[in-house]
């Protein structure tokens, strides 16, 4: 759901970059206290994935695809703040050099996709991991709902944005009902792939789901007589504390599944335009929409200007594109972290500010 310039008129475009650029003001700030030394390149490596997926458009309806937007998955991995700036990198590479999204319309952007995507998602997995029994099953259910439902919140957002500064003259009813019928259908999408990459993490490693992290275990239960009751507190001394796992091989196995992503399996993502490309044109909201101001990049529409074979072209963009999110990714969060080790600030300080 990129928007392109021209959508939404020049006031509520600077007023939806004001407010991105404070939310992501807050969540530099917020995110020191997310990421650790394992966790910073794991947050780029998300962005990078986030990148790829992005590239795999699904039909969702006759005529219309979608694609992951990535917020749920982004904050349930690595946290809200964080996750607000994996989707700010990707979009932000995706406007610049990629001609996708408008430039004038990277605020927009950002609040409807990156900001609203992550809260919305993040309140709704909390809220259901917080009511259900604490188990994979429950987790994984609970990052399928956050996504379905972050999808048509995002759209919502736009709809909003779109009543109160729309280019065009198009009554608000019809344009609201459009577009949250077909995201929807895309949430679903979302939801699915939003699971099962949050399943497959906790399969191997748990202790990297920010979601599920530092929260109490649910207390061990005996059966006396029939009937259950809490197991007596343990009395002898406990566990030395294991040494932190690697995260080296979940990052390379994500690394390389984006890279197939994006390279390979792309090539056959749909051609249909997206929910709101298809709605813009049904409704007549594209009127006055304007070229792209990057355009002219060599990278433009996901394919390699000089490269004819449009297989060879588009694998080696995707390529290009997840290489680019994962060094700009992991590069920022890794110095958002340092700067987070404040001069004075013992280990066990910040491991409690992040529990």
């Amino acid at each position: 759901m990129h928007v392109p310039d021209g959508f939404i008129d020049a006031p509520v475009s600077v007023a939806a970059g004001v407010f991105a650029a404070g939310a992501v003001a807050v969540s530099l700030r917020g995110a020191r206290r997310e990421l650790d030394e394992r966790t910073a390149p794991l947050a780029g490596l998300v962005a990078a994935f986030i990148f790829a997926v992005q590239m795999l458009n699904f039909p969702v309806a006759a005529g219309t695809s979608g694609h992951l937007m990535g917020g749920a998955l982004a904050a349930i991995l690595v946290g809200p703040r964080t996750a607000v700036l994996c989707l700010s990198v990707v979009l932000l590479l995706q406007g610049v050099f990629f001609a996708d999204g408008g430039l004038t319309a990277l605020g927009v952007n950002v609040t409807v996709m990156g900001v609203v995507t992550v809260v919305v998602a993040y309140a709704v997995f909390r809220l259901l991991t917080g009511l259900l029994p604490r188990a994979r099953r429950s987790v994984t259910a609970s990052a399928f709902v956050a996504a379905l439902v972050s999808v048509p919140a995002s759209a919502a957002a736009f709809t909003l944005l779109y009543w109160i500064g729309g280019t065009t003259d198009i009554p608000i009813g019809k344009v609201f009902t459009a577009m949250i019928g077909v995201h929807v259908l895309i949430g679903i999408g979302e939801a699915v792939i939003t699971a099962l990459t949050v399943g497959a993490v906790l399969a191997v490693r748990p202790d990297l789901v920010h979601g599920v992290r530092g929260r109490p275990a649910a207390p061990l239960k005996l059966r006396v007589d029939g009937a259950l009751v809490d197991a007596p507190a343990a009395t002898r001394d406990p566990e030395p504390a294991a040494a932190p796992r690697s995260s080296r091989g979940l990052w390379i196995t994500g690394l390389v599944s984006a890279f197939l992503l994006a390279g390979f399996v792309s090539f056959y993502a749909s051609s249909s335009p997206d929910g709101l490309e298809r709605v813009a044109a049904d409704q007549g909201i594209d009127e006055k929409a304007q070229e792209h101001g990057a355009a002219g990049s060599p990278l433009a529409d996901y394919g390699v200007g000089d490269i004819a074979n449009a297989r060879l072209s588009g694998g080696l963009a995707g390529v290009i594109g997840v290489s680019a999110t994962v060094v700009v990714g992991t590069g920022v969060f890794r110095v958002i972290r340092r700067r987070g080790e404040e001069p004075g600030t013992a280990p066990h300080d910040r491991d409690h500010e992040n529990a």
